[in-house]
């Protein structure tokens, strides 16, 4: 496993995280084996984990993905786990298994709470707000959470699907460490809006949320998939590999946080951190994909 500096916060995080959605949704693994799981992660030099009180089927189970990764580290010596940052999201409501935003400083606050409970903790190492809400201010959301940092339930602050300029709205306001937004081979937004730019040049950590488009992983990459093929054959690897490899490649400051609900899928990704891509391969890539 290679680490990169994480924004300013002074961490080495490993280059690959884990994102923890397939653990809690679809046809997803039974504790005992989330929880194997999310150790073999660690074992592959993993040290960065991804969360939100949101991974859950519905809202009956709120903060089922952070309990899981909590019990997952309990297990662990305390050298073991004080290694690991573990990162969670509040700003999103499960309505009858939907996706509603809910940016209400009240909200913020509670889920926070909420949160800490879950993950037993006392601080949690980065917070941040998951979605925009239309019908709240971004000020008044990131304000709040200002106030949750003053308190001290967040040692550092990161958003989530934020444009450029809603980045530059909360950095007025509070320190910003990361912006997490889709960016994969077949979603390359982040290249187009400024995401991509804008990050490097302020110094915050970009994370990748579904890394490799989707739950079916490479699979599910329908636009160059033959040029990856290629690429990963020449290297002897997976084509999932080659693909987050591809995203390490855009930048020092990139961090994919690939999930995986099975052992070997999640061992593949880490891998992906010791692959070097050429530059005729990078350049191959982006023209296909």
């Amino acid at each position: 496993m290679r680490y990169r500096s994480f924004g300013r916060t002074g961490w080495q995080l490993s280059a690959i995280g884990f994102g923890g959605v397939p653990l809690s949704f679809g046809a997803r693994p039974d504790e005992s084996e989330a929880i194997a799981v999310l150790h073999h992660a660690l074992g592959c030099g993993i040290n960065l984990i991804d969360t939100a009180d949101a991974y859950c089927r519905d809202e009956t189970e709120v903060g089922h993905n952070e309990r899981l990764i909590s019990k997952a580290l309990s297990q662990l010596g305390s050298s073991e786990r004080s290694a690991v940052r573990v990162f969670t999201k509040g700003g999103y409501t499960r309505p009858d298994g939907g996706w509603a935003p809910d940016g209400r400083p009240a909200h913020i606050r509670a889920a926070c709470e909420r949160s800490l409970l879950a993950l037993g903790l006392e601080t949690i190492d980065l917070y941040q707000h998951h979605t925009p809400d239309p019908d709240v201010p971004i000020a008044e959301t990131i304000g709040e959470m200002r106030r949750l940092q003053d308190d001290g339930k967040i040692r550092h602050i990161g958003v989530s699907n934020y444009s450029v300029e809603q980045t530059e709205t909360a950095r007025e306001i509070v320190e910003i460490q990361a912006v997490q937004n889709q960016y994969s081979p077949r979603h390359r937004e982040p290249e187009r809006d400024g995401t991509l730019e804008a990050t490097a040049q302020l110094g915050l950590a970009l994370i990748p949320w579904s890394p490799l488009g989707g739950m079916g992983g490479a699979k599910s990459l329908n636009r160059g998939t033959a040029a990856l093929g290629e690429v990963a054959g020449s290297h002897g690897v997976s084509s999932h590999r080659v693909a987050l490899a591809w995203l390490l490649a855009k930048g020092d400051h990139v961090f994919p946080i690939p999930g995986a609900s099975r052992r070997e899928t999640i061992e593949d990704s880490a891998l992906a951190a010791d692959l070097d891509l050429a530059d005729d391969e990078i350049e191959r890539l982006d023209r296909a994909l």
